[in-house]
């Protein structure tokens, strides 16, 4: 278990359901965890100043940018990546409709989008509008799409798609962490 810089043991981080040691260096942020500690790549490094989005993860069912994160402050919580919400031979309900929209290209600012996506989602009830989509996306910086593929596709789960308590969906339908969105 690793020590505070006042010797008190810290609790793992618990990224994807699964308990990983808090790195040693209190410097550290979650993104340099995520990805150099426990080899997350999805979570891309932008402008590695919370400007970006690139690097948004869910932090207890909430989207944070990573970056601007320390990673011994996340220790005892949840962390899920893109890579903890998409269950085995599929894809997230978001990241389908995104592919049938075609609201990717490069796929740099996707993992980014769609946990921001899966977060908006969760906090609300019913179909969402244009303008909300926009505001709520409008902190994920994306130079291929143009936006409008990505806003439809977002628009589409939320009237398309039942939410339900957790942010990864499994084997069979079933669902852990926060509130995920499946498909009705």
């Amino acid at each position: 278990m690793t020590r505070s810089g006042d010797g008190r043991a810290l609790p793992p981080l618990v990224v994807n359901g699964e308990d990983r040691a808090a790195p040693a260096d209190p410097r550290v942020s979650l993104l340099d965890f995520l990805r150099d500690g426990v080899g997350l790549h999805a979570v891309h490094a932008g402008c590695e100043q919370g400007a970006c989005g690139a690097c948004t993860v869910l932090l207890d069912g909430r989207a944070v940018r990573s970056c601007l994160v320390l990673a011994v402050s996340a220790a005892g919580r949840a962390v899920t990546t893109v890579e903890g919400i998409t269950p085995p031979g599929g894809l997230h309900p978001v990241q389908d409709a995104l592919v049938r929209h075609h609201g990717l290209q490069c796929g740099y600012c996707t993992p980014g989008l769609v946990m921001t996506a899966i977060d908006l989602l969760a906090a609300t009830t019913g179909p969402l509008d244009e303008t909300v989509v926009r505001e709520a996306i409008s902190g994920n910086l994306c130079r291929c799409t143009g936006y409008s593929g990505i806003v439809t596709a977002i628009v589409e789960v939320s009237e398309g798609g039942a939410v339900s308590e957790g942010g990864a969906v499994s084997e069979g339908g079933a669902v852990s962490g926060r509130r995920a969105v499946t498909r009705r």
